[in-house]
């Protein structure tokens, strides 16, 4: 199996991939934490780490035949972090800022269980950094958009599938920042960060229309979008997997429209108060075996 441990700080267009695949095969991306592994105990806190050097996602990797117009589909089969994990505050993220103070928890993650204090959860681990170049300008990995990148949803884990639209000649896939943990909104700018290696299985759907990244889980296909505000986020959501349900079910635009409001989801996914973050949100809709898939 191809190893990837190579990381980029940015999707760009003109990144040099690191390896190159074929439709179909399996890699394993190493990763690190989304600070670098700058943070290794409780007295280091976020204010005294180099900002230029966090959220690297690992990659990009080159898929022979993707191009501009195709969908790269990323099937996650294992994600496996390590037993140490960071959660903190970060100043300027929520709504708590001036309230709390700038604290870090070093959290363990052992036998499938995420211990903070006197408690512990069942660990959800996921991918919050996933993407392809984009055409245009540069992103930073800690920022998301319609290329994928930072989209922190926390549905990204084993077993889903993670639809990319293509920009750019090979797509350049990229992923990391790695959650043991997280919540829907990441309310305070953190989840449980953490290193890990991830293993996928990435091929090719050629020449598809697909706006904004897609995520299928067991039940539910999710459009994932990004914009400065949540009202812009909610509306573009709404408006790609209306079109998609239009597309695959046949309906009119009205049928659609009202189905939408009787079955569905709409889950922040970040709503980090940060203004350059943007908000994340994922819009979902019931997969229906009797219907064709609106994507896949």
């Amino acid at each position: 199996m191809l190893e990837i441990r190579d990381t980029i700080y940015a999707f760009s267009k003109d990144a040099k991939p690191v390896a190159r695949i074929k439709s179909g095969d399996t890699v394993k991306f190493f990763t690190e934490d989304c600070f670098g592994g700058q943070i290794k105990s409780e007295d280091k806190l976020v204010g005294a780490i180099d900002w230029n050097n966090v959220n690297p996602a690992t990659g990009p990797v080159y898929v022979e035949g993707a191009e501009p117009g195709d969908v790269l589909v990323v099937d996650i089969l294992s994600i496996d972090v390590k037993p140490q994990g960071i959660g903190c505050t970060i100043p300027g993220a929520s709504i708590f800022d001036g309230e709390t103070e700038i604290r870090t928890k070093v959290l363990e993650v052992k036998d499938g269980y995420v211990h903070y204090n006197d408690i512990k959860w069942p660990a959800n681990p996921m991918i919050g950094v996933i993407g392809c170049a984009p055409a245009g300008d540069d992103v930073v990995s800690g920022m998301a958009g319609n290329h994928g990148g930072n989209m922190d949803s926390k549905v990204i884990t084993r077993g889903a599938k993670v639809y990319l639209p293509v920009r750019v000649q090979g797509g350049l896939l990229a992923l990391g920042d790695l959650h043991a943990s997280m919540a829907d909104g990441e309310m305070i700018g953190a989840g449980v960060e953490i290193a890990g290696e991830v293993v996928v299985t990435v091929s090719l759907i050629k020449d598809f229309e697909l706006n904004w990244p897609v995520t299928e889980t067991d039940d539910y296909f999710y459009v994932n979008t990004t914009a400065p505000s949540y009202d812009e986020a909610t509306e573009a959501g709404y408006r790609e997997i209306h079109r998609l349900l239009m597309n695959a079910y046949g309906w009119d635009f009205t049928d659609t429209a009202i189905y939408m409001s009787l079955q569905g989801e709409l889950c922040a996914n970040q709503t980090v108060l940060m203004s350059s973050w943007g908000y994340n949100i994922r819009v979902g809709t019931p997969k229906v075996s009797s219907k064709k898939r609106i994507i896949g």
